[in-house]
């Protein structure tokens, strides 16, 4: 079983790993900051370079947790979060298959990261070596409730942002009003 968890967490959290430094820096033929945060404005997520860094981070940084089995409800809920903003983002009206640009695989990795919430990373990670006991249902649900609620923040917060009314600068000699 250790074992099993091991390779779980390293090719999940490797995959996560490639995304989020795909959209931060434009890695493993990623489109950086710039496409992403253009991509993210196209689809509603305003504004895009705020969404695209912290999509970027938390799936690197969800990512790293995952691999060295540290702190694992807490990369967990990070992971559940941006998968949940791409399925309401993106994937969700294309239904559920992959072939149809779905969201089948964001919703199976997101079932991963909260499985491994549940049962644990395992013997071989930190988690284990530094006696954190962050393993049951509790976190789990924890990490499930956290993530399905940052993920719909992000989207809430994407759609309803409105560009701050800039005024143009005032003139030093003119009157001012009264």
């Amino acid at each position: 079983m250790n074992l099993g968890l091991l390779i779980l967490r390293l090719v999940v959290g490797a995959l996560f790993v490639g995304h989020g430094t795909q959209k931060l820096f434009g890695w493993f033929e990623g489109h950086g900051l710039a496409g992403t945060a253009g991509f993210f404005e196209s689809v509603g997520l305003r504004p895009g370079r705020r969404h695209a860094i912290a999509a970027g981070v938390a799936e690197t940084t969800g990512g790293i947790l995952l691999v060295l089995g540290l702190l694992t409800p807490v990369g967990a809920a990070a992971l559940v979060a941006v998968m949940t903003a791409a399925i309401l983002s993106v994937h969700g009206p294309n239904g559920l298959w992959s072939t149809n640009n779905g969201f089948e695989y964001n919703l199976a990795l997101a079932a991963m990261a909260f499985a491994l919430a549940g049962v644990g990373a395992g013997r071989w990670s930190l988690d284990h070596a530094l006696s954190l006991n962050l393993t049951g249902a509790g976190w789990a649900l924890g990490a499930l409730a956290l993530g399905v609620l940052g993920g719909l923040g992000a989207v809430i917060s994407g759609r309803s942002y409105r560009e701050p009314v800039r005024q143009p600068p005032r003139d030093p000699g003119a009157a001012l009003p009264a």
